[in-house]
């Protein structure tokens, strides 16, 4: 397992279109672990493999989703799809990749995932508040949208 460099803004990488993992294999661990710990130190909610410059549809929630509380559990989700949303919230956002900037975001209060575990088997995955906003933010990264993209007040 190792750390990975997150890539920051102005890299045009974080605004690509990620491509479907096709193969499970042992590189998938690799990266999802590495991943894991990369979010780990870098006490975030989530990590999409695009932040780590490799454009697969993947990435890891901290399902605690609380910075400085993490339980060391991590949903790794693997071409995930939003199937079901619920509500609005609007709440501050942040990203690892745009250290310091903030705002409001306007997101679904309630969301149901469908995604691939390290293996393969598909799950459906619950969100509601932070853990909701982190499956949202996570996604909009596999398809080359930033946070700052969804703002409605600066903070």
């Amino acid at each position: 397992m190792a750390i990975r460099t997150i890539v920051q803004l102005g890299d045009t990488i974080l605004n690509k279109r990620s491509r479907p993992v096709e193969k499970f294999d042992d590189r998938l661990a690799q990266l999802l672990d590495d991943m894991k710990d990369t979010l780990k130190k870098a006490d975030g909610a989530g990590l999409a493999a695009v932040q780590v410059g490799v454009l697969r549809r993947v990435c890891v929630i901290d399902v605690e989703c609380k910075k400085g509380h993490s339980a060391g559990e991590f949903l790794e989700l693997i071409n995930p799809e939003i199937v079901k949303e619920d509500g609005t919230q609007e709440e501050e956002e942040g990203c690892l990749s745009l250290p310091g900037e903030q705002g409001i975001t306007r997101r679904p209060a309630v969301v149901h995932v469908r995604a691939q575990d390290r293996h393969g088997k598909w799950h459906i995955h619950y969100g509601e508040g932070i853990k909701a906003r982190a499956f949202c933010h996570e996604l909009d990264h596999m398809d080359g949208v930033l946070f700052t993209q969804r703002v409605i007040r600066k903070k």
